[in-house]
């Protein structure tokens, strides 16, 4: 049986998220002495956590590298991946099409919908909530909101769709 997974931010190759900083001034993702460090991290917990028959929605800003350094990080990931494009992904979507099996805008997904950017509350209402990325370490103060960018996961791993509809049900 296959799982749904999400997570959004991973920023591949972007070697200067190492130096963004959370509100408090404390780094952003401290745990990587460089951009391949961070990398290959990133790969390794996807792939303990992912198998190869899961299904992966990736909410935006995927990577930052030039497009064949991308594909190739891309093409070690495990599970089927769907984009939902973040405002850094830049690519041509015939570039994206080689890694991932769709490219959208957002997604419902039981009833829930996925974006990077979080949606206005007032457009919230149609959806039992918002499931996106963008804000990194930042949370919004209402429930029907889950970030979840890879700062707000354990150990930078995708999330368990299942365990989002859970804490919803």
């Amino acid at each position: 049986m296959s799982n749904t997974f999400l997570i959004a931010d991973t920023h591949f190759g972007h070697a200067n998220i190492l130096t963004f900083k959370k509100g408090d001034g404390t780094p952003l993702r401290p745990s990587f002495a460089n951009i391949h460090e961070h990398d290959e991290y990133l790969i390794y917990v996807w792939n303990l956590t992912v198998k190869q028959s899961d299904k992966v929605y990736h909410l935006g800003d995927v990577g930052f590298k030039n497009f064949s350094a991308l594909s190739r990080v891309l093409d070690r990931l495990n599970g089927t991946k769907v984009l939902i494009k973040g405002n850094h992904d830049g690519f041509k979507l015939s570039q994206y099409a080689q890694n991932f099996k769709d490219v959208r805008a957002s997604h419902q997904l039981d009833k829930f919908l996925l974006t990077h950017i979080p949606i206005h509350p007032d457009s919230l209402s149609r959806w039992r909530g918002n499931i996106h990325g963008h804000m990194h370490s930042y949370t919004l103060p209402d429930d029907r909101y889950i970030n979840v960018s890879v700062e707000q996961l354990d150990d930078y791993a995708p999330i368990d769709f299942e365990s989002i509809r859970e804490r919803y049900k």
